[in-house]
């Protein structure tokens, strides 16, 4: 198992971001694809058609997100958790991602990097 952990920044405020994060509507807006989401703590939630999907285990309103995401056969609990900081150019946000197989962890690392956050940076883009 191995551990990701790296900061994006994004032109947009912490409100902005947070709730492109878990607005279900926003989500599909800028993953383009369907997306199934809710604030409330032991929802599950289903990204890219299914590709992604765990159970949301806390909220704290424009700072925090964190969600446990499932891996076929997988013991251990893999935990991301998503802080939001104020930055004087939008927002800095910390990604810590627990516990990623081993054989999928370069997948996931250029998943964070691509699919999620340079897809939600692009879409705050000017």
């Amino acid at each position: 198992m191995k551990n990701f952990k790296k900061y994006y920044l994004i032109p947009a405020t912490p409100e902005e971001v947070y709730n492109a994060i878990v607005n279900p509507i926003s989500l599909e807006l800028w993953t383009g694809e369907p997306a199934v989401m809710s604030t409330d703590p032991g929802s599950e939630f289903s990204l890219w058609n299914g590709d992604i999907s765990g159970t949301n285990r806390s909220f704290e309103t424009n700072k925090k997100i964190e969600q446990q995401w499932y891996f076929d056969g997988q013991t251990e609990e893999s935990i991301v958790t998503i802080l939001l900081h104020p930055h004087k150019k939008g927002t800095s946000v910390e990604l810590i991602h627990t516990n990623i197989p081993d054989e999928a962890y370069n997948d996931f690392a250029e998943g964070w990097d691509e699919s999620y956050f340079g897809l939600l940076i692009e879409f705050f883009k000017d």
